[in-house]
C-alpha cells in the first residue's frame, strides 16, 4: 500500500494483520501451537502467523509475517504453518526473548 493511501486512511482493515485475527490452521509442533493468520493484501493473501507456548504458567506469543503472498487462502496458511515450523526449529524458545 502507498504512503499516500496510508496517510489518509486508504485501504481496508482487511489489508493489515490483525492482532484478533482468527487462525485459518493450526498445528502443534514441539510444544509450541502454530497458527496461520494470513490476510488479504493488494488483492492476494500475505503469509502471517503466531506461535504460542505456555511458560510457567504465562502465554507467550511471537507473531510473525513474511513477504510471501498467493492467490489462495489455503496456499498462503500452509506456507505460514511451514515457516512457524522453521521458527521453532531453529530457534525454540529463543522466539520469546
Amino acid at each position: 500500500m502507498s504512503f499516500l493511501k496510508r496517510l489518509f486512511g486508504g485501504g481496508g482493515a482487511s489489508e493489515s494483520a490483525d492482532a484478533d485475527a482468527k487462525p485459518v490452521k493450526q498445528v502443534e509442533h514441539k510444544g509450541f501451537v502454530v497458527s496461520a493468520t494470513p490476510y488479504k493484501a493488494e488483492g492476494q493473501y500475505q503469509t502471517c502467523g503466531v506461535i504460542t507456548k505456555t511458560v510457567d504458567g504465562e502465554a507467550k506469543e511471537h507473531r510473525f509475517i513474511r513477504a510471501d503472498r498467493f492467490a489462495g487462502l489455503d496456499d498462503a496458511a500452509d506456507i505460514a504453518i511451514k515457516k512457524g515450523i522453521q521458527l521453532i526449529d531453529e530457534q525454540g524458545e529463543r522466539l520469546f526473548n
